[in-house]
């Protein structure tokens, strides 16, 4: 691992750290992401993390927020954006129809997007709207 990468995950430890404390999962590899989409029973949270911030100012915030919620997914994942890269690009391929987005928040069930929240709906949204989002594709598919 040259230097650059070394600072980038080191910088980018804390960021994780903010959704697996929670208890997400991480994906860091193409095969874990299928072995996921493949055998998950149940709706998934699918969190694409990143370092901008909108991620640090409000995806991550309003994701843990919106699990206080009665009705939550069952299972809770993670890929970082520009960090794991192939397991990013992997998860992506599953979103079908749906734009590459740092960050972007998914719904989904048996490898199918049931709900999509991309930057545009969480850069410059307050963090009560985008759990309120959230929430309400909760109590629709969960």
């Amino acid at each position: 691992m040259n230097p650059y990468e070394q600072y980038m995950k080191e910088v980018a430890q804390p960021m994780r750290e903010e959704l697996t404390n929670v208890g997400f999962k991480e994906l860091v590899t193409p095969k874990q992401v299928d072995d996921f989409v493949t055998t998950a029973p149940g709706t998934s949270l699918v969190v694409v993390n990143s370092v901008c911030g909108c991620a640090a100012g409000l995806a991550r915030p309003a994701v843990r927020k919106s699990l206080e919620h009665d009705k939550k997914p069952v299972n809770l994942v993670t890929v970082f954006a520009g960090q794991d890269k192939e397991a990013t690009q992997r998860m992506r391929d599953y979103f079908k129809g749906k734009e590459p987005s740092s960050p972007s928040i998914a719904l989904t069930k048996n490898g199918e997007v049931l709900h999509f929240v991309p930057r545009e709906e969480i850069e410059d949204h307050d963090i009560e709207d985008i759990v309120e989002n959230l929430t309400r594709a909760y109590d629709q598919y969960c």
